[in-house]
């Protein structure tokens, strides 16, 4: 096949996505059926399949297929991590995310918020704002930052507050 046309078709599901949905589909399957394993229509196959239908099992084996196909392909790891959560694939999700941080290039701040968003749903309030605080490091615009100071901001609301000990007035003795 020749690349150019299944670019064009790529191209043209990319332009389209998520304004014109039948366009959407329409190039993604003819560029999937030139291309059964073009790493970016199986991403973006699996966004749709996520984003739009709600279907994460199909949208996972997408998501796979295309990692399958290109190991290197940093775009796909936070949109993969984040439908492993959305479906409490949690052991998956840790699993993703650990392997996500050794490759090179890719956004680390993006894969730290997901590691914090993942120790939130655990209920590990104090793991997820320092994985959060460590996603800040790796930060380099300023509404990512904001977006992890709010998140920071709401998983400290959710720690439950210290008890404080009672330091009433002593009471004196009277002497007799």
């Amino acid at each position: 096949m020749d690349t150019n046309l299944l670019n064009n078709y790529v191209l043209k599901a990319i332009d389209a996505y998520p304004y014109e949905l039948e366009e959407t589909v329409e190039n993604l399957n003819y560029a999937l059926s030139y291309e059964s394993n073009n790493a970016y229509a199986l991403f973006l196959m699996a966004r749709l399949q996520a984003e739009q239908f709600g279907d994460y099992e199909k949208a996972k084996r997408y998501f796979a297929e295309a990692l399958a196909n290109k190991m290197d392909f940093q775009r796909v790891y936070p949109k993969y991590i984040q439908v492993l959560l959305d479906n409490e694939d949690l052991v998956e999700a840790k699993s993703l995310i650990d392997f996500a941080l050794t490759i090179k290039g890719i956004d680390k701040g993006a894969i730290w918020e997901k590691q914090g968003q993942l120790f939130e749903i655990k209920q590990k309030y104090k793991a997820a704002i320092k994985a959060l605080k460590k996603a800040k490091q790796f930060g380099f615009n300023t509404d990512f930052i904001s977006y992890i100071d709010s998140e920071i901001s709401r998983n400290k609301s959710k720690l439950k507050p210290k008890k404080k000990k009672y330091k009433g007035k002593k009471k004196k003795k009277k002497k007799k």
